[in-house]
């Protein structure tokens, strides 16, 4: 399992991911689930990939593949749209999916992934697309700016409090790292190191990217800020009528 999600504000696009794979109890690897790609001047897409890591994987290397290809009949730098490119992803997904699936089916493989796709190209205005497993995908709102894969329920409370589409940048990503932290103190799936991309809306620049684990001082005062914060409300709470009478 992992966590990742995206945030739209009117400034611009967030993106936050977790590193950790597993493949049982026993077994705990690190492996990047952020993907971005960038054209300065012209485009600028960030990928997030949960699920089965093989298909994350292979799907990857088909968008890359086809990025060398002079031939190739749509990749990243021929799409018009952030939705074709989330069409893309879903269909280079789908394929895997069917490609593999009789070897699998006796051993009951769930071979399914999701995607966030986000970014922007010149001319249009920055989308981020959520593909499902099925291959289809939907959009963020300005009620609910905000997209989630993997283990989504422990994070989502922070960003349905705090994020709204006049959010600035920067609350948006402290947001989502707290959001990152939270998952991952109720899932021990979900692990460091996180990555966090922050793009300018309109810039059509790589995105700022940080790569934090337990232990980088920014994660520390954020973690340690958020939950004194917390212990602080909680102790403001309103009282019972029989506690005032003590």
């Amino acid at each position: 399992m992992t966590y990742c999600l995206a945030i739209k504000v009117n400034k611009g696009l967030v993106f936050a991911s977790d590193s950790r794979t597993n493949a049982g109890v026993d077994y705990v690897s690190t492996y990047s689930k952020m993907h971005t790609y960038a054209w300065p001047g012209e485009r600028v897409c960030v990928i997030l990939t949960a699920g089965n890591l093989a298909t994350t994987q292979a799907v990857i290397n088909l968008i890359n593949h086809d990025l060398e290809q002079d031939e190739a009949d749509f990749n990243l730098c021929t799409a018009t749209a952030m939705h074709e490119i989330a069409h893309y992803v879903g269909k280079l997904s789908q394929m895997e999916q069917r490609q593999h699936a009789p070897a699998t089916e006796k051993g009951r493989v769930n071979l399914e992934a999701s995607f966030i796709v986000g970014g922007q190209i010149a001319g249009r205005a920055p989308e981020i697309y959520m593909v499902y497993p099925q291959g289809n995908y939907i959009s963020a709102s300005p009620e609910t700016p905000y997209l989630q894969i993997g283990e989504n329920k422990y994070g989502k409370p922070i960003l349905d409090r705090i994020i709204t589409p006049d959010t600035s940048l920067e609350d948006a990503a402290r947001c989502a790292l707290v959001s990152e932290d939270s998952t991952m103190r109720s899932n021990v799936t979900v692990g460091p190191p996180f990555e966090l991309a922050i793009y300018t809306v309109d810039s059509l620049q790589s995105p700022y990217c940080m790569n934090l684990k337990l232990a980088s001082p920014l994660y520390k005062s954020l973690q340690k800020s958020w939950n004194d914060g917390l212990q602080r409300a909680f102790k403001r709470l309103p009282k019972f009528e029989w506690e005032k009478e003590r």
